[in-house]
């Protein structure tokens, strides 16, 4: 697998989004995914959770872009993107967060079998800190 076929798998996961049917979502995770969501404190452990995440995130619309990919083959049966991804809503809110998919080939298909996503932890107008000892 190269790595345009690993971005084409976050493709096919974008497109499903864009159905709005959160069955279509759930159906490329694996049986025993788990899902570490964006807006969500909640671990999703099996499809009936992830289902349930995904009805009240798919009526927010959302359309994501890959902005940063990183992509390792870690076996013939196993690949991990890792990265940064923005999603825009249906009420033109968006968000930026960091991602990773890892997939696993089940009975010939690419599924995901973990997918973390969390907001990215600082904003543009977060200043660092300067050190007070050292002025």
């Amino acid at each position: 697998m190269i790595d345009n076929n690993v971005l084409g798998l976050f493709d096919r996961w974008n497109a499903a989004l864009a159905t709005g049917n959160p069955d279509n979502v759930v159906a490329l995770y694996a049986e025993d995914a788990v899902l570490l969501p964006t807006v969500s404190n909640k671990v999703r452990h099996n499809h009936d959770e992830i289902r349930d995440y995904f009805v009240a995130f798919l009526a927010k619309q959302p359309q994501g872009v890959i902005d940063e990919s990183n992509v390792r083959h870690l076996s013939r049966d196993l690949v991990i993107n890792s990265g940064v991804y923005t999603f825009t809503f249906g009420d033109g809110a968006s968000v930026t967060a960091r991602f990773t998919y890892l997939y696993k080939r089940v009975d010939g298909e690419w599924k995901i079998t973990e997918h973390h996503s969390s907001a990215m932890p600082e904003t543009v107008t977060d200043a660092p800190q300067q050190d007070i000892a050292a002025a």
